[in-house]
């Protein structure tokens, strides 16, 4: 069968990755082609566009690359037509990915939609034009299945979420080689430059206030080497590390990280974390008229409490990183509440199995085999 797979981000070309693998371990005849990441292409995929072409973060900086936007959505459409799938799997990146998932049902492509664009978060009206153009959704959050049923009536399957897994098979292969002499503290700012910029500089102040541990910031695959040296200029106890993100969590005392994914990746290896977030002040203040729910990490969004502080927008100032930060190095009872928390959020994830092997199964069968 032919496949045809649209990633814009980074933890989508993670999970498109292993459910790229899934898939050829089912269907030993397949062509897929996609948008996504060296992972993707990696795991077998024909890489069209480089997701580093895609992100763009905020309304703002959307708004400021609509004619680049609109000019992927035109290629893409042209692109897919010429492969001719069998069905078009879009991975989360809903900006995108939902202008094709309409455009495809219209010109009689199968639609499947592995990761759920965050509805239940803002953007509700986005749902009744979902059902109609979505031929199988694929969730991994244990809460959206019981959302889109209860409130839209549209049968969605609940597949476990990709990160368990892949963290448990990161804990297995992980280089163990010590990644400093001191006790670490991992910076997680982004994936995305605007994101960084925003976010790094403050982490890097609290760096001054702790000489005795080494600040690791972990760059993300997208972003340069140089873009991160004129930003750590004068902080003695920071390194960096390249593609060691799990390495780095995996010997972390406690991580500072931004929020999106790596807040439940650093969760599930066990590291008391401070959630970040701060963007432009224009993207900002609409985003808090537009969005509804009660957290911002995914962590907490999860388990429905607030496990993990979350520090934003002006919140997240040096005086109140620092002093998260020492509560979570120095206070003994924290931690062990921290501890109990992630287990039951890893068991609450993992319930239904290995996600993306149970994925890749569902869309075999819904494809007819």
């Amino acid at each position: 069968m032919r496949y045809y797979i649209i990633a814009g981000e980074a933890s989508g070309d993670l999970h498109g990755s292993n459910l790229i693998r899934e898939i050829k371990n089912l269907d030993t005849h397949a062509i897929i082609r996609c948008w996504g990441g060296d992972r993707m292409q990696q795991a077998g995929g024909e890489l069209v566009k480089h997701y580093r072409d895609l992100a763009f973060m905020g309304f703002w900086e959307v708004a400021k690359n609509l004619g680049t936007i609109l000019k992927n959505l035109a290629f893409c459409k042209e692109d897919i037509l010429k492969f001719r799938p069998d069905t078009l799997i879009l991975v989360d990146y809903p900006g995108f990915n939902l202008r094709i998932a309409e455009w495809a049902k219209q010109n009689k492509i199968k639609v499947i939609f592995y990761i759920s664009p965050q509805v239940w978060a803002w953007k509700e009206n986005r749902v009744k034009k979902m059902k109609e153009c979505i031929d199988k959704m694929l969730v991994i959050l244990p809460f959206e299945k019981e959302y889109y049923k209860t409130k839209w009536n549209w049968d969605v399957e609940y597949v476990g979420h990709p990160l368990v897994e892949v963290i448990e098979n990161a804990q297995l292969q992980i280089d163990q080689k010590k990644l400093a002499s001191k006790p670490i503290i991992a910076l997680l700012p982004g994936s995305r430059k605007q994101e960084i910029i925003k976010k790094l500089p403050v982490m890097l102040e609290v760096s001054r206030m702790y000489p005795t541990y080494q600040f690791i910031v972990a760059k993300a695959p997208a972003q340069e080497d140089s873009f991160y040296e004129s930003l750590l200029l004068h902080y003695p106890n920071v390194s960096t590390v390249r593609d060691q993100t799990y390495t780095l969590l995996l010997q972390a005392k406690a991580a500072l990280v931004t929020s999106g994914t790596a807040t439940l990746e650093t969760a599930l290896f066990g590291v008391p974390e401070v959630v970040c977030y701060k963007g432009s002040n224009i993207s900002y203040q609409i985003a808090k008229r537009l969005i509804k729910v009660k957290y911002i990490s995914l962590v907490n969004l999860i388990m429905d409490k607030p496990i993990v502080k979350e520090l934003i927008q002006n919140d997240l100032n040096i005086p109140n990183l620092r002093k998260e930060l020492q509560d979570l190095l120095t206070n003994e009872e924290r931690q062990r509440q921290l501890k109990a928390d992630y287990a039951d959020l890893r068991n609450l994830l993992s319930q239904e199995g290995k996600a993306s092997a149970r994925a890749a199964k569902s869309i075999y069968e819904f494809l007819g085999n």
